[in-house]
């Protein structure tokens, strides 16, 4: 019989070494972890940053588009005067 199913205390000892191992393996992912998230949040800010220019560049086509129709309007209301 081996030792470690002979006495209980082993397979405690056995499970808490397992348990520190587990620790131990998280804490060295953590970095990764972190990393990943910083990543994901620049990710996440780049894509709104490139959404509120595309925005703005939208507004400022539609202002530039009716600022042209203002003056088709009136080059047409003047030919019609005339």
């Amino acid at each position: 019989m081996s030792p470690s199913t002979d006495y209980p205390a082993a397979r405690h000892e056995a499970g808490a070494y397992d348990e520190r191992q587990n620790r131990n393996l998280q804490m060295q992912l953590m970095p990764e972890a972190l990393a990943r998230a910083q990543y994901r949040d620049r990710v996440e800010a780049a894509e709104q940053e490139r959404r509120a220019l595309r925005l703005i560049a939208a507004r400022r086509m539609q202002r530039r588009a009716e600022r042209a129709h203002m003056r088709a309007r009136r080059a047409l209301a003047m030919a019609v005067m005339q």
